[in-house]
């Protein structure tokens, strides 16, 4: 099995079409044709289902796909390390994030580290909870900022930075927004402004309701916070979100309260995986967000 194999299996499998492969590769179509008959000849299975110009992977093809792809991340990971070795102020750091924090945590904790790394780069990428710690344990990325912080896993090990409160925020003329606190129960008969469902926040609201013995009536769904913000502005509904996504950005015509009963909380870490080191750079940032955040929580 040759790495000129295993390179132009993956770029067919992404693109499910060998042409595009091999235009992606510049390669011609034949040398791509050649080497997948070659590779699947050498394992005595077929990798691919063929349909017309287009292809698709078998289930073993899927199975051998998974495993190639952590063995090039594995690789890839090798060669930044090499090159990281000798100096980690100039490596890279890959890092996934959700969008609870893509407005102000993550941007803030770049801007202090960059002031003392000024020469690291980053590859940030956006994702959703099961994607995330999904992505640390397929070397995806090698850490990622996650809220809630997850139970044990064997795969992955999670170090908390702080705690947050989950906070209401109501349009300025809603008839409770003179209140000082509330109460989760005294939102029972509002219009939720929710992110659609697979979001993690969403489940830990809906839970926080359940546990408050109400089911929440959703009104409307946005894809991030900044749409939920903007519709609560809207005097669409109300809104429950983790404080720090208010931190500098309290939209118009909205306020925000802190719930007190129950209060709700997040834990917010960060995520590497247990099988893996971490590059020479991350190791760098890693131990900076530690410092960052318990200098915050002192």
């Amino acid at each position: 099995m040759e790495f000129r194999q295993i390179k132009y299996f993956m770029e067919v499998a992404k693109r499910e079409h060998v042409t595009e492969a091999a235009d992606a590769l510049h390669v011609a179509q034949s040398a791509v044709s050649r080497q997948i008959a070659n590779l699947e000849s050498e394992l005595g299975v077929d990798l691919f289902i063929r349909k017309g110009r287009r292809v698709k992977l078998t289930p073993i093809g899927k199975m051998f796909f998974d495993r190639m792809k952590q063995a090039m991340n594995v690789i890839d990971n090798a060669r930044l390390e090499v090159k990281e070795y000798l100096d980690p102020e100039q490596g890279t750091i890959r890092i996934a994030f959700p969008i609870s924090m893509a407005a102000y945590t993550l941007p803030s904790v770049i801007v202090a580290f960059r002031k003392r790394y000024p020469n690291v780069k980053f590859q940030l990428k956006q994702a959703v909870y099961h994607e995330l710690i999904e992505g640390v344990i397929d070397g995806d990325f090698n850490m990622a900022l996650i809220g809630p912080v997850p139970n044990k896993h064997r795969k992955v090990k999670s170090q908390i930075l702080f705690t947050e409160n989950v906070v209401a925020l109501l349009p300025v003329n809603h008839l409770l927004a003179n209140k000082q606190t509330l109460t989760l129960n005294e939102l029972q008969e509002e219009s939720f402004i929710l992110l659609p469902k697979g979001f993690i926040l969403r489940d830990l609201v809906v839970q926080a309701c359940h546990d408050s013995g109400f089911k929440p009536q959703v009104s409307f769904e946005g894809d991030d916070i900044d749409a939920l913000k903007g519709l609560v502005s809207a005097g669409l509904g109300i809104t429950l979100i983790p404080e720090i996504t208010l931190v500098d950005n309290l939209p118009h015509a909205t306020i925000k309260i802190p719930i007190s009963e129950p209060v709700i909380t997040r834990t917010v870490g960060i995520l590497v995986s247990n099988e893996r080191q971490l590059l020479p750079a991350e190791k760098l940032f890693y131990e900076f967000l530690t410092d960052f955040f318990q200098e915050k929580n002192v």
